[in-house]
């Protein structure tokens, strides 16, 4: 029964039984300070470190296991996927390397897109496979016009957008048709409490603990 926190930007901690896993931690700065949370594994999405900080993840017990790049891994048990892609649309000509992860913890697929920069083509999608939780960018080269037609390749059972201002997240939940929501401290994901297959995913948001201007 994996719990997900936002910190806020693209970072997102998740919590299950077999460990925890925070993606993309980024430096304080530009109205947002993440603090110190706590994990066994991080992943980065890319190398910039203007935009990414794996120090500021205080070790859950002795090291924290940072993974920034494509491959499989096994950390703890926990079994994690990194998928090449592009931060732009001219494979990384412009803003370079795109890592979407994969991992599962508690009988959960989560899928975090990092700042993909383009449309995912069939083999992409094929190495993401079946993800019940999406964390969708709401910022990058992407778009919040295409964000749509992203989750509806992806199919996920939920999405969980990712902000760096209110301006954005207003804008991809009018994307999305929501025109009222309640912005969640946290999230409680359990298989059962996701929408069928042959359902609409569920959006879900949730409000950062780093500050937001």
């Amino acid at each position: 029964m994996p719990d997900v926190q936002y910190i806020g930007r693209g970072c997102v901690r998740v919590r299950g039984r077999e460990g925890i896993v925070i993606c993309d931690p980024f430096p304080k700065g530009n109205g947002f300070d993440p603090g110190r949370p706590t994990a066994q594994i991080v992943t980065l999405s890319s190398r910039d470190p203007l935009r990414l900080n794996p120090q500021i993840v205080k070790p859950l017990q002795r090291d924290v296991f940072v993974i920034d790049g494509p491959g499989e891994y096994e950390v703890s048990g926990v079994m994690i996927e990194g998928i090449r892609t592009y931060r732009d649309n001219v494979q990384g000509a412009q803003l370079g390397h795109n890592t979407v992860y994969v991992f599962t913890l508690d009988d959960v697929r989560f899928c975090h897109l990092g700042e993909l920069g383009h449309d995912l083509n069939t083999r992409q999608l094929e190495q993401i496979g079946t993800v019940d939780v999406l964390f969708v960018p709401a910022f990058g080269a992407l778009g919040i016009g295409k964000l749509t037609d992203l989750i509806a390749s992806i199919e996920p059972r939920a999405a969980i957008p990712l902000y760096e201002s209110n301006d954005q997240l207003n804008r991809l939940a009018h994307e999305l048709g929501l025109k009222e929501w309640q912005a969640l401290e946290k999230a409680t994901i359990t298989p059962a409490s996701l929408p069928g297959p042959d359902e609409e995913p569920r959006i879900i948001i949730l409000r950062p603990t780093a500050a937001l201007t």
